[in-house]
């Protein structure tokens, strides 16, 4: 699942807008937006993890829940990018949303509830340190975006080679990767915050900061649950 910034590359066109013919919002409303967007993602994910058995979604198969995934989040990206029109792009939001909640039902049902809540707990202030972080020193985060992606990239092919052909998985790696959403979460807050400040825009930014987030709390409760 850490995959998503290089699968789907095309989100970077949000952070490219420099104009817009949307109303413009203060910066108050603004990252509200992106809050309650944030909130309406995590609240959709919760509700499909305690209410849809992992069974019943393992029993479609492995390989068409994955090929599902990717779909349905390609789907979802691809709207919200080329829309402007806030509901639209909420819409889109929620096609990267439902398949993220489906894939999370399984992983966490493997951990003990009490580590998933500290997860969970870590996630949310971690974050809040990579925004501040974010907000304070933009240039840096913006430097090391490029090391960012090259790294996520390198990761993933060790991951890939490990599991597919040598059927392993160093712990290393999830401490790799969830420094690099922590960065990612600083690069996306400081690029959120110098686009147009629109509805559209902050839709937009949530749905990429929602990315991250959920691909660090996965990485957190993976090197949790090892402890």
């Amino acid at each position: 699942m850490n995959n998503q910034k290089n699968s789907f590359s095309m989100e970077s066109n949000v952070f490219n807008r420099t104009e817009t013919t949307g109303k413009l919002i203060s910066e108050n409303v603004y990252n509200l937006t992106i809050g309650l967007v944030l909130a309406w993602g995590f609240l959709l994910n919760w509700l499909l993890v305690t209410s849809i058995s992992p069974s019943s979604l393992l029993s479609f198969g492995f390989w068409p829940l994955i090929i599902g995934y990717f779909v349905s989040c390609f789907i979802g990206i691809r709207i919200y990018t080329k829309s402007d029109d806030p509901f639209i792009s909420f819409i889109g939001y929620n096609f990267v949303v439902i398949p993220f909640g489906l894939i999370l039902n399984i992983i966490v049902s493997s951990y003990d509830p009490v580590i998933v809540q500290d997860a969970i707990r870590v996630t949310g202030i971690v974050t809040c340190i990579m925004m501040i972080l974010g907000s304070a020193f933009p240039a840096f985060f913006q430097k090391i975006s490029g090391a960012l992606t090259v790294a996520l990239i390198a990761v993933i092919i060790v991951e890939m080679v490990e599991i597919f052909i040598f059927k392993t998985h160093h712990g290393v790696l999830d401490w790799i990767v969830a420094l690099i959403f922590c960065g990612y979460i600083g690069y996306d807050w400081g690029r959120a915050n110098s686009i147009p400040k629109t509805l559209d825009n902050a839709v937009d930014s949530a749905a990429s900061l929602y990315m991250d987030i959920i691909n660090l709390f996965i990485r957190i409760l993976r090197i949790m649950g090892r402890r």
